[in-house]
């Protein structure tokens, strides 16, 4: 039988079915023939045998005859379940296939002739290969066991035979009838052969399939048990462990063993002592409460209760967590270990590989301060890296078993009777008795440093101590290594072997210690003396707990022993100085990694050459010295102008631009340091290459700066009696000495930052371009990036910006961030706080404080971003406040100001560390820190505050500072009144006012650091665990923040901003940011859209309401109401509804738009009662507005009444006499002729007209009204303005240009005491109110000019109107009280008394126009043509209904289009940029200004800026609706509204009875009354002598319709758009001006207009100011122009004097005490004003010439001002992006 196939797919098991053809019945078994016969058709039967047989096919073998040429076979074959037959020729091979596998088939073979004769079957059974299991698949291995599984074979499986080899050889053979199975007992990490084969029902086997399979190593199996398995190969990182996730804020307790690495790091990062205890808390709780819940005697349960042997031990743990993650992270671990005095790995074992590593690299970053003897009276210290401090080593090794525990006497040893600490982990610590599966063959290490007090002190010497984990018959490589190292090794051991060859053999350079436990059972004396006599030992080296001895005594033994050999250490060695001793015995290195190694090497070539660390920082790193210095200094003299004097401002800034260029040019002059460019090149290098080499750069510099710091510190000790100068010299000298890898950043940012005042294409400003990215790549990999350089005081800006510009690209999408600050007094712990914290790495090093300010970035985890709604935190550590080394400048108080500002503006939660002990200190610190969170409210931002208290350490410590706390809150308060008062802000009573603050909530006491006297106390648990506390509780305060969060790119905006406000001296007055007015835009923009539609409405709903009142009384009305007052009432009611249900809406979607937490809302909360109050005042506004206008039309109405009546009684006697005369006519019975009609017409027209009654309306004296309106006006003023009302009559005023002479005021100044008329500039006074008076009467006769194009009847509310424009007018010129009431009586006079002399021309033009005889006059030819059309009985229905669409549809429709199309058109202008803010409005006029190039236009838009910005608004919308087709769109959408209704009015009057054709247009125009202003006198006219037919006048009013629509719609095409514009009822370019123009306010100084949102703001601001020349401003006595900027001024000690000062000199600074509602804030950069700088310098000679003035004295940087750079400060000065 053949072999078969090893590996198969199962099929699916076949259906039986019969076969086609039945077999014949068998007459022979297999190899039996029957003889032949003598017969001729004897057909012999075949000889068959089997060739082969495997899983699905059988081949049979038939050897060839002579007689067998012309036979074929039939061959048929069969199972129990399946039966088939093939027939095939007679030759040597027939193959069988589509068979089952595994089965029995019966072939039964017949030989048939061409004649049909048939043979007897030969018959024989064969059975097919079974198939064997497929797909093995090994799902589960650990170091003992492997679990596999497999597909079942095709077939019915008995069970399963699997055979598990292992080097050729059989280890283990099992059988199952599933199909998987476990092998256990295996080797570790071995490889198996695994062999399955199938035994089917039937007996048979098939062949094995193979795999091969390794089992776990100890090291795999355990890492894949901690879930670290994939951490083997991909180590893990510092980014990885210390990034925010859901266990960071969650005390969810360890549930499995993959939860305990990561609770033991989560502990470790946190410095928390208790880290090592990784017991399951379930597994406790479990045993307590059986115990405890069980009242019943259960021995058998109390015995067999769980042990540890089911934990896993904390040495393993560690083990596995140094062995799986990269050398940062193990540096990391072993500084924290260290701090909790844990022993940390000195060499690190992988059980797998038997290989182990010198952990040199892991512990370099350890540093250890202590005092041994020698220094204790001098109280001096030693601080130094510990593997380059040279210490003797005692080491501890076990030799076989031991019933000593070796670590817990080692415990014992190191510590002192008042404070026991496990530094390693015993057998009696918790799960400390679990067996170790990876951890035996690490020795661990740990130091013992003295504090130089003896009566603590355990040794007076330093001393290393090292630990060996199992018997060193194991571990010979490690116990080699500790011999040779060690000063002297202690060999723990119970029995020892006689022979010891290990003890023997050993090349000791150590002394060697036997330490045995007599107590113990197998201990032998005599083994001991063999030994101790072939090492030659002596009694003193042999240490024994006898059975009288308890633990204490033989530690003291042992103590006394070990000070014995420290004190008499001949080999002390540093662990840097193993290194070849590990070399030689094969021991790996950790730091010798290429990667280590060529970053050391980088980092030595740079700090190899620092010999002084001064004179090497002038020559290496030149450009952050006193240049850098001098930069920030010209900087902030820049904004503060301090030293500007009598000198002309703009020039004296001019003056330090140049400077700073010099410098920067002096910066640029010096080539790159090779210090700088080997820095360059090594951050360069690849990321982890990158990290070590930063790293080494450290280290070094710490060392270095730590050796000349101990030196200097000797110093300051030796004289800080003596000279205060050499006191004084030595501070700065500490200050200087102090040399870190933020130096060589802060370098490389000067180097950039140098670069960009070079031209762009520059190849040494291109060579420089990569620089900001590499550090932001550092950012990103979790290094501190220095943000405020603590030496200059100063943020290089630009270099910072660039940097977190690259960051932001890095990262983008995921750029959103939350920001954590640290503030409070110097060396308090802020960035130990930090670091224990968050696990990072804030500079503590002795002597090294932070200076300035740092941040780090650390990654949220996917699982927390949605909670905090972000994707990193941003870490600021900050300089301490009231620093010593800054006690000595007259300006630490502002440097530390300027600090916490900046800080506190940046982050959303600040810590704020404060010390309760220190009253005094803790007062200054509040005031800084309270004047920064006043200083956040009033700009817009709300950061929140947590107060920590440290090292108060009392369980009751919240209970007992109840008082604390009330004191605290105290001192909050009364601080910040005092910082409300120097910053103006004096409504801020309380400290909750500025911010949301509870004092139970808001504090955290914090116990002390260290848990007993360093340097050998651990850290306090209490500490870890508070700090856990606190960050807990900031991370869900930052989740809870209402306010949006920033993106990185936001937070750079806030940090230049800030910055840049803080140089100033006022802080909240000079601060802009552009965040802020992105926000106050979107805000703006919002409002007007809300406004725009609000008015649009009132349009709508007032024109509807006008149409109605003209239509009312008439047939177009059918109301129930007769009385117009009774009607006007309910309008107005209606109105208040509708102006109610706006208002309403307004402010409810302005409460909508702060709730949202996108765009940055919050910074505009301050902004929210403004827009509120501006809902409040549109509404009053508007309502005054429509109450007017609807008392205008009912007023006007009812004029028309009268009129209306005797034009309709005059319509009626005339159609009376008309038809009289056709009856008379028709009578006659004679035709006729037209010349006789017209005779018999005129004389009946004569006759009639002479009688009827001549009563027509009187004109009123509109002098006489317009007089009283004046006086009821201004009797409020007082009676000197009845006086003065009296001296001039009305109609003599206004004949005449006004022009205003003050001899009010110079009369009143002539009986002042001091006469000082020279105070006063009355030329200048009198050309502003000239300038004031000439736009209120531009506003005025605009006003005039409109009221007189609509032709309608004099009103009083008209000259109202007029007045109320002039009392706003002059209500919003700034110093409103130099406006004496003589200006503004003569004013009103003029104006009032133009107005009334149009007005009154515009009333007898309106009567004229509706005199009922010229009315009747001007139709006296229709009523002739309607008279021949009667009398002739013509059909009147088609020209009828052409009169009614001509003379009454048409110019309602007309009327229509003009009514709505001007809120259209001003709707469309406001979704254009230029129209949609009055910011973007302003920036627009000021670029079109620019791009002309024109003086005539600035000179325009500067002193007739109303007048210009109307004309410009006006040019604008003819522009834009010139280009497209937007004009004829509205007035189509408009004509078709109207066409829409008169079919639909025509539909409906067809489907009412109507008797006659008068009832059918009556029918009409009721159905439009509401909508078309139908004229009566048409409608009347049209109405008599009508007999046209209804149908018929019907179907041509349609018709009609049509015409006129098309006829209309030709029109509107061809009709020029100025034309249009001036036809419109509402003025879309005066709608505009009112909406752009705001409220009207003009800067006090420079006359730009204020642009602020809503009209109730309570703060005027613009965004650019301009020169004082170009407003009429020159110097006395020189005549010169002033290029003084208010920007600039209002920063400086300059003066002014106006009228508002009342002549007096006022300071610039306190510009508010006379402006209180201005807010001038300084430029956000020198280049925010270059606009208007470089307009005047180009235009100096014509201002100059306009004004009758010489020209300005330009500052040279003015003149170099390029167009370009003018468009690009507009762009910045308006937040352009």
């Amino acid at each position: 039988m053949a072999e078969s196939v090893p590996t198969m797919e199962s099929s699916d098991e076949e259906e039986f079915y019969d076969a086609t053809e039945s077999f014949p019945e068998q007459n022979c078994e297999k190899g039996e023939n029957t003889p032949p016969t003598a017969q001729s058709d004897y057909v012999p039967p075949p000889e068959v045998t089997v060739l082969n047989a495997d899983q699905e096919t059988v081949s049979l073998g038939l050897p060839l005859t002579d007689h067998s040429v012309g036979y074929k076979l039939q061959v048929d074959y069969s199972c129990d379940t399946h039966r088939d037959s093939l027939i095939t020729k007679d030759y040597g091979t027939v193959k069988v296939e589509g068979l089952n596998p595994g089965t029995e088939y019966t072939f039964s073979i017949t030989r048939i002739a061409d004649n049909g004769s048939q043979s007897k079957a030969t018959s024989l059974s064969v059975f097919t290969e079974p198939s064997p299991p497929a797909q093995i698949a090994v799902y589960q291995a650990s170091s003992e066991s492997l679990s596999l599984r497999w597909d079942p074979p095709v077939g019915e499986v008995e069970s399963y035979i699997v055979t598990c080899c292992s080097e050729g050889e059989t280890v283990q053979e099992l059988t199952t009838d599933t199909n998987n199975l476990t092998l256990s007992d295996l080797k570790p990490g071995a490889c198996y052969s695994l062999h399955v084969s199938a035994q089917h029902r039937n007996g048979r086997i098939s062949k094995a399939t193979v795999k091969s399979a390794h089992t776990k190593t100890q090291l795999e199996s355990f890492l894949e048990d901690l879930g670290l398995e994939r951490h083997c190969t991909e180590k893990l990182s510092l980014s990885m462990i210390l990034q925010i996730d859901e266990k960071t804020i969650t005390d969810d307790t360890v549930k499995c063993n993959s939860d305990l690495p990561w609770y033991l790091l989560k502990k470790l990062m946190m410095v928390n002592v208790t880290a090592r205890n990784v017991k399951f808390p379930s597994m406790c709780e479990s045993n307590c409460w059986n115990q405890s819940g069980n009242t019943e005697l259960d021995l058998d349960n109390l015995v067999n209760s769980p042990h540890s042997g089911d934990m896993l031990n904390p040495l393993d743990i560690i083990t596995a967590l140094f062995l799986c993650s990269d050398g940062f992270v193990q540096q990391e671990m072993a500084l924290k270990m260290s701090m909790c005095q844990f022993a940390v790995p000195l060499l690190l074992p992988n059980c797998d590989t038997k290989q182990c590593t010198l952990m040199l690299w892991a512990l370099r970053d350890i540093v250890k301060k202590y005092r041994p003897q020698s220094l204790s009276e001098s109280k001096g210290f030693i601080e130094n890296r510990i593997v380059v401090s040279e210490l003797p080593m005692i080491s501890f090794v076990r030799l076989g078993e031991c019933s000593l525990s070796k670590s817990e006497i080692l415990n014992k040893l190191l510590s002192n009777s008042q404070q026991y600490h496990d530094t390693f982990v015993h057998h009696d610590m918790e799960c400390g008795d679990s067996p170790r599966r990876i951890s035996n063959g690490l020795a661990e290490t740990s130091w013992y440093l003295p504090c130089g007090n003896k009566n603590m002190d355990v040794f007076s010497e330093p001393v290393a101590v090292a630990n060996l984990r199992g018997d060193i018959a194991s571990f010979e490589t490690q116990f080699s290594f500790l011999c040779q190292t060690s000063e002297a090794v202690f060999v723990f051991f119970d029995n020892l072997d006689t022979e010891c060859k290990l003890l023997i053999n050993q090349n000791h350079k150590a002394q060697i210690f036997l330490v045995g436990n007599h107590q113990s059972q197998r201990f032998s004396v005599d083994a001991l003396k063999k030994v101790a006599t072939e090492l030659r030992l002596t009694n003193s080296n042999i240490l024994l707990k006898t059975k009288h001895m308890n633990d204490a005594d033989f530690v003291k033994i042992l103590r006394n022993t070990i000070r014995d050999v420290v004190e008499n250490s001949k080999m002390k060695k540093g662990i840097e100085k193993m290194a070849d001793i590990a070399h030689e015995l094969g021991i790996w290195v950790d730091e010798d990694c290429s990667q280590c190694q060529t970053a050391k090497k980088n980092a030595d070539a740079i700090t190899a050459e620092i010999q002084d660390i001064v004179s090497y920082k002038e020559a290496q790193l030149p450009l952050q010295g006193q240049i850098w210095k001098d930069l920030t200094c010209l900087e902030k003299e820049e904004f503060r102008l301090r030293k500007v004097g009598s000198k002309d401002i703009e020039k004296y800034k001019s003056d330090l631009q140049l400077q700073k260029t010099e410098l920067r040019k002096k910066q640029n002059s010096y080539d790159m340091s090779n210090a700088m460019s080997c820095f360059i090149d090594a951050i360069s290098s690849p990321g982890i290459e990158r990290c070590y080499f930063l790293k080494w750069m450290r280290m070094n510099l710490d060392n270095l700066s730590r050796e000349k710091l101990s030196g200097l510190r000797e110093q300051y000790k030796k004289k800080y009696k003596e000279n205060k100068e050499e006191i004084k010299d030595i501070d700065r000298q500490l200050s200087n000495s102090s040399l870190g890898t933020e130096h060589f950043f802060r370098e490389m940012g000067q180097i950039y930052e140098a670069s960009l005042s070079l031209p762009e294409t520059d190849p040494s400003r291109q060579q420089l371009q990569h620089l900001p990215r590499l550090c932001a790549q550092l950012l990103l990999d979790g290094f501190p990036i220095e943000l405020v350089d603590g030496d200059a005081s100063n943020i290089p800006l630009r270099w910072v910006s660039d940097v977190l510009s690259q960051l932001n690209d890095l990262v983008f999408p995921k750029n959103k961030i939350l920001v954590v600050t640290v503030l409070g007094v110097q060396s308090t712990g802020k960035s130990t706080l930090l670091n224990t914290m968050f696990g990072v790495q804030f500079a503590v090093s002795s002597g090294r404080c932070t200076r300035g300010a740092f941040m780090l970035l650390i990654r949220i985890n996917e699982d927390l971003k949605k909670a905090l709604n972000c994707d990193f935190m941003v870490i600021i550590d900050t300089e301490g406040l009231k620093s010593p080394e800054l006690a000595q400048l007259d300006n630490s108080h502002e440097h530390d100001n300027e600090l916490a500002t900046l800080v506190v503006g940046l982050s959303d939660i600040t810590i704020i560390n404060i010390a309760m002990e220190n009253s005094t200190e803790m007062k200054d610190i509040l005031q800084i820190v309270v004047h920064a969170f006043l200083r956040m409210k009033e700009v817009g931002k709300k950061p929140k505050c947590q107060f920590v208290h440290q090292n108060v350490s009392d369980v009751s410590a919240h209970e007992k500072n109840l008082r604390d706390r009330k004191l605290l809150l105290e001192q909050l308060n009364e601080m910040t009144q005092a910082a409300a008062k120097m910053e103006k802000k004096e409504e801020n009573k309380s400290f909750t006012d500025v911010m949301e603050y509870s004092p139970d909530t808001g504090n955290w006491y914090i116990p002390g650091l260290w848990n007993g006297n360093p340097p050998m106390a651990p850290v306090n648990a209490g500490y870890s665990e508070a700090v856990y506390e606190l960050k807990k509780t900031i991370i869900q305060t930052l989740g809870s923040c209402e306010s949006s969060v920033n993106n990185i790119l936001d937070f750079t905006e806030w940090m230049k901003s800030l910055w840049t406000a803080v140089k100033h001296e006022n802080f909240i007055f000079s601060f802009r940011n552009s965040l802020v007015a992105d926000a106050y835009m979107r805000l703006c923009t919002e409002f007007n859209k809300w406004e725009w539609e609000f008015k649009q409405e009132m349009y709508t709903w007032v024109t509807e309401t006008e149409t109605k009142i003209s239509n009312f009384g008439t047939v177009a009305v059918d109301s129930e109401i007769s009385d117009m007052k009774e009607y006007l009432l309910l309008l107005k009611s209606e109105a208040n509804t509708v102006l109610a249900k706006w208002e309403t809406k307004i402010l409810e979607n302005l409460e909508q738009y702060f709730k949202q937490t996108e765009g940055h809302v919050y910074l505009v909360e301050g902004y929210r009662e403004d827009f509120a109050n501006s809902a409040k005042s549109l509404r009053r506004e508007i309502e005054n507005s429509v109450s007017n206008q609807l008392e205008a039309a009912a007023d006007i109405r009812r004029g028309m009444k009268e009129i209306d009546r005797i034009k309709e009684n005059h319509t009626k006697e005339l159609e009376g006499r008309v038809c009289a005369l056709i009856e008379k006519c028709r009578k006659k019975k004679v035709k006729m002729t037209e010349k006789e009609l017209d005779t018999e017409f005129d004389k009946m027209w004569n006759r009639t007209v002479n009688e009827l009654s001549c009563s027509q309306p009187k004109a009123r004296n509109v002098i006489t009204s317009v007089t009283l309106c004046l006086r009821d006006n201004l009797s409020r003023k007082g009676s000197y303005t009845c006086e003065l009302l009296s001296q001039k009559r009305l109609q003599d005023c206004g004949l005449v240009p006004f022009k205003y002479t003050a001899e009010g005021v110079i009369n009143k100044l002539k009986q002042t005491v001091n006469k000082v008329c020279k105070v006063f500039n009355i030329e200048e006074h009198v050309r502003a109110l000239q300038k004031i008076a000439d736009s209120i009467i531009d506003a005025c006769t605009q006003f005039v000019t409109d009221k007189m194009e609509r032709k309608n009847n004099y009103h009083d509310t008209y000259i109202q109107e007029i007045l109320h424009i002039i009392d706003e007018r002059l209500k919003n010129i700034q110093d409103v009280k130099s406006i004496e009431i003589e200006f503004e009586v003569s004013l009103k006079q003029h104006i009032c008394g133009d107005a009334a002399r149009q007005f009154q021309k515009m009333q007898e033009d309106f009567l004229h126009e509706n005199d009922p005889y010229r009315c009747l006059n001007q139709n006296k030819e229709k009523f002739r043509a309607d008279f021949k059309d009667v009398f002739n009985k013509r059909d009147q229905c088609q020209k009828k209904a052409k009169e009614f669409t001509e003379r009454c549809l048409r110019p309602a429709i007309k009327d229509f289009v003009n009514r709505y199309l001007g809120p259209d058109i001003t709707g469309e202008m406001q979704t254009s940029f230029e129209f949609s803010t009055r910011m973007y409005f302003q920036y627009s006029i000021l670029l079109d200004l620019l791009s002309m190039n024109d003086f005539d236009k600035y000179h325009s838009y500067i002193c007739s800026y109303e007048k210009y910005v109307k004309e410009w608004i006006h040019g604008r919308i003819v522009e834009h609706l010139s280009n497209g087709s937007k004009m004829f769109e509205f007035e189509d959408k408009h004509l078709q509204s109207s066409i829409r209704s008169i079919n639909d009015a025509i539909n409906k009057a067809k489907t009412e009875k109507s008797g006659n054709l008068k009832t059918f247009v009556k029918n009409i125009c009721q159905k439009l009354g509401d909508k078309l202003a139908i004229s009566q006198d048409a409608l009347g006219a049209f109405m008599i002598l009508n007999n046209a037919n209804q149908e018929q006048f019907a179907h041509w009013l349609t018709e009609c319709v049509k015409d006129m629509e098309q006829t209309l719609r030709k029109k509107f095409k061809e009709t020029n758009i100025q034309m249009t514009l001036q036809a419109l009822h509402v003025k879309p370019q005066n709608e505009l001006l009112t909406k752009l123009i705001g409220c009207g306010k003009q800067c006090p100084f420079c006359k730009a207009p204020c642009e602020a949102g809503g009209k109730e703001h309570k703060e005027h601001c613009a965004s650019v100011h301009r020169p004082q020349g170009l407003g009429r401003f020159s110097w006395h006595g020189t005549d010169k122009l002033v290029t003084d900027i208010c920007t600039s001024l209002v920063i400086s000690d300059g003066r002014f004097q106006c009228n508002a000062t009342k002549g007096e000199w006022h300071p610039f600074k306190s510009y508010t005490d006379i402006f209180p509602d201005w807010r001038i804030a300084p430029d956000k950069s020198l280049e925010a004003s270059d606009y208007w700088k470089y307009v005047l310098a180009k235009f100096n000679n014509e201002f100059a010439k306009a004004y009758n003035a010489r020209p300005a004295d330009i500052p040279e940087t003015w003149k170099s001002t390029t167009y370009q750079q003018a468009e690009a400060s507009l762009k910045e000065s308006f937040n352009i992006k």
